[in-house]
């Protein structure tokens, strides 16, 4: 198979969608090395930034300065924002998992990891167009967007590890969401960070 092809990554990213865990364990049958793993993930970054700027200009084109960007950052800092919270994210997810008594390996974690974020990335695509030509579905899918986020995140962790129970994984997840929101609030509050309002 012809990883690189985009009708065989389109193709995947669809059979994602509709059977999580059988096609991620397809992906992981390839048995990607970590350095293929790495390129992959900066890929998947620099396409996100990319993308986000498109919608920046287009909004900014059409709409005018008033609108509101995408991006609040410049897009160097934004994708080594974006790069360090997936990298952290394959840490915990390797981690955490482990500690639970599961199975996968931080390679495996990598590839979850990086694949949902393609799949993230065709789906800002699908919104991207949605903006143009139907500006009032965008909302909906980025609503949609951020289920399947979670629907998806909790299968891969589910069959990297071996865990059977999906409604666990998920609680697993919120719950160590929960608790890194509230430890960046503290360490936000000691720095003296305030939300501006």
């Amino acid at each position: 198979m012809n990883l690189m092809s985009p009708r065989t990554l389109g193709r995947l990213a669809v059979d994602t969608v509709r059977a999580p865990r059988p096609t991620f364990a397809r992906l992981r049958a390839l048995e990607l090395d970590l350095s293929t793993l790495w390129q992959a993930l900066l890929l998947v970054v620099v396409l996100s930034i990319v993308l986000a700027e498109l919608v920046n200009m287009y909004l900014l084109a059409t709409i005018g300065t008033d609108a509101q960007p995408t991006l609040l950052l410049s897009p160097f800092f934004f994708g080594v924002i974006q790069l360090a919270f997936l990298l952290i994210s394959v840490f915990m997810i390797h981690r955490i998992g482990r500690a639970f008594r599961g199975t996968g390996d931080l390679a495996d974690a990598m590839l979850a990891v990086t694949w949902l974020q393609f799949v993230m990335v065709c789906l800002q695509v699908v919104q991207g167009v949605l903006l143009i030509l139907m500006p009032p579905l965008a909302g909906i899918v980025m609503l949609l967007g951020l289920a399947l986020f979670f629907w998806l995140l909790t299968n891969f962790v589910a069959e990297l590890h071996d865990f059977h129970s999906l409604g666990r994984v998920f609680g697993m997840i919120l719950f160590v969401l929960v608790g890194v929101a509230l430890g960046l609030s503290f360490l936000l509050t000691l720095a003296g960070v305030t939300i501006p309002r």
